[in-house]
């Protein structure tokens, strides 16, 4: 698929998909969400992939859905179920990738772009970024996730604030809601960002995969339930990978394991 509304980009075991709608503050049309949806299927089975980045062009990480789109889907209400379908599949699969996703926000994080970086595993944010949920502002009702996954983030009474007030965060407010991982000076956003990227690119994959969906897995189960689903994934990593013994022995000799 040629991409005219993302870019993709692989470079030293990151890939890098960035929206590419800067005039429309990186909206998510159809389209985008197609090429999206295109680019997460091959990051999915790249095995030489340690983590993928999410990010926006332009002044904005992501302003929400598409308005344009909008105006026509009222006019013909059977665009509306295929869109919603789209967005969902494509937050779900970047959820559901076998590496650690990471979204830099720089600008609004709003509505529908709020719910692409809470798809991802962890965000970093500039310090001037806005981030909230604004369906309300204008009568209207998330439909790509914020309802199910800000709760599980920052907690039913703060997720109750955003989604009903239309409140905004900046970046350092983020971070302390547990939205955002870490807060910078958008100057900064690329020296942040790589500090994190460079503890990824020598890991084993099969080892981040296999901790990223144990973790994400047990989330809604209980203690005891959730140590038995680590328990069974841990036998069973290890005895069907040859990356725990390339680890230890790594460790014997003193060196850098080799993946």
């Amino acid at each position: 698929m040629d991409y005219s509304n993302i870019i993709y980009i692989k470079n030293d075991h990151i890939a890098t998909i960035t929206l590419n709608r800067p005039d429309a503050m990186n909206a998510l049309s159809p389209d985008l969400l197609s090429e999206l949806k295109h680019a997460i299927s091959i990051v999915s089975v790249d095995q030489d992939l340690k983590a993928l980045v999410i990010r926006g062009n332009g002044r904005s990480f992501c302003a929400g859905a598409d308005l344009l789109f909008f105006d026509s889907a009222f006019e013909n209400l059977s665009l509306l179920n295929p869109y919603i379908q789209l967005l969902n599949q494509c937050f779900l699969d970047l959820e559901n990738l076998p590496i650690p996703t990471v979204a830099v926000v720089q600008g609004f994080a709003l509505a529908g772009g709020l719910e692409l970086a809470m798809a991802c595993d962890m965000t970093i944010v500039s310090d001037e970024a806005k981030l909230g949920d604004q369906h309300a502002n204008f009568g209207l009702m998330p439909g790509g996730g914020s309802t199910q996954r800000l709760p599980r983030r920052v907690g039913m009474q703060r997720a109750m604030e955003l989604l009903t007030t239309g409140r905004w965060l900046t970046g350092p407010e983020a971070v302390d809601w547990g939205l955002a991982l870490r807060s910078t000076a958008e100057a900064d956003l690329d020296t942040e960002l790589e500090s994190l990227l460079s503890s990824l690119r020598d890991k084993s994959r099969e080892s981040l995969s296999w901790i990223k969906s144990i973790t994400r897995q047990g989330r809604d189960l209980s203690v005891s339930s959730g140590i038995q689903l680590e328990s069974s994934a841990f036998v069973q990593y290890l005895a069907t990978s040859n990356h725990p013994k390339e680890g230890i022995q790594a460790f014997k000799e003193k060196r850098k394991p080799e993946f």
